[in-house]
């Protein structure tokens, strides 16, 4: 079973959160609310693990292609309930950019596969009542 541990390292609300093979993420709350700018909004983190569990899906998948991905960006945005407590993400727009001597069809084909069957972060946000959409671009090698 997977272990976090989490710390208090920077003011009050600066954490250092740990996995069980070391690795470290900093998290802070927003300086409205006393944070300091140490780390990312937890809530932000729950975007870039959407980003990085998606991203995960869609090279190995391109790579069973035999599709050529040079390079690889996405841009996340979201918008949480507004008046609410908790505020959920409501909806989620992914922007993927993949760049490289790619079939469209394959990137879209993998994109697809990714955010509504494999990825668990996509999954996980839906159930929750997340809307996520999304658009592929395929680039030129840079």
């Amino acid at each position: 079973m997977p272990k976090i541990e989490l710390s208090r390292v920077s003011g009050d609300y600066g954490f250092e959160a740990k996995d069980e093979n070391g690795h470290i993420v900093k998290m802070d709350s927003n300086p409205q609310s006393g944070g300091l700018d140490f780390g990312v909004r937890p809530m932000q983190m729950l975007l870039m693990g959407l980003a990085g569990c998606s991203a995960i899906d869609v090279i190995g998948i391109l790579k069973k292609q035999r599709q050529d991905v040079k390079d690889y960006k996405m841009i996340v945005n979201g918008d949480r309930e507004a008046g609410k407590e908790p505020s959920l993400w409501q909806d989620i727009n992914i922007e993927f950019h993949i760049y490289g001597d790619i079939d469209p069809d394959k990137a879209q084909k993998a994109v697809d596969l990714s955010v509504t069957k494999y990825c668990s972060v996509a999954a996980t946000l839906e159930k929750a009542g997340a809307e996520i959409k999304y658009s592929v671009s395929v680039h030129p090698a840079v």
